[in-house]
């Protein structure tokens, strides 16, 4: 069963909504025994990256949650949930993150109107169970002001000002800066992707 994990912020809501909708079953976890018992793990985030790795310290479950993704259990982190995988960011950058990729996550620049809010393409780099039946010319929704730059594990980027990693796949790692539970259809599908794994 896909377990949700619940910091205490994030758009928990209309996951368990998309999830609902395509009939898959799930349960809210908030510590780390709910995490040792999950087959597959969703991390959303919306707010401030230091708030975030903050709040999974104070409930000590960082080391958990490192444990399981390195034991192989699917995970997808979705907007701060995918920034959190990298070493650090701009945002809080007296805050470690996961550190499963040792770049950090970067503000727009100074000129740049954010957030990068509304619908944006994305382009596939490489094949990814996660975007599997997507189209040619997938538009997705995005809201962030932080950026996580193009890595090995970018499987799609996206571009506004900079190219930047809209999506990573890395083993059993899946992240999407993009909000797939408030991206219509194309949202559902990957959402239902991941569930499949």
């Amino acid at each position: 069963m896909i377990s949700i994990f619940d910091y205490g912020a994030g758009n928990l809501r209309s996951v368990q909504n998309t999830l609902a909708e395509i009939g898959v079953p799930y349960q809210l976890v908030d510590d780390s025994e709910g995490l040792r018992h999950a087959t597959k793990i969703i991390l959303p985030g919306v707010g401030h990256f230091g708030q975030m790795m903050r709040a999974l310290d104070a409930m000590r479950v960082r080391a958990v949650l490192l444990d399981r993704i390195h034991a192989g259990v699917p995970f997808l982190g979705i907007c701060l949930g995918l920034q959190a995988l990298f070493t650090a960011s701009e945002e809080a950058p007296d805050v470690a993150g996961l550190g499963l990729y040792p770049e950090t996550v970067k503000r727009f620049a100074p000129d740049a109107r954010v957030p990068h809010m509304g619908w944006n393409e994305i382009v596939p780099l490489k094949d990814s169970p996660l975007l599997e039946n997507i189209g040619d010319k997938p538009y997705l929704y995005f809201a962030h002001s932080y950026y996580a730059p193009v890595v090995a594990a970018t499987a799609a980027s996206c571009e506004y000002t900079v190219p930047y990693t809209a999506a990573l796949a890395s083993g059993n790692v899946y992240g999407v800066q993009f909000h797939p539970e408030k991206s219509g259809p194309l949202g559902l599908r990957i959402v239902k992707n991941f569930a499949e794994l």
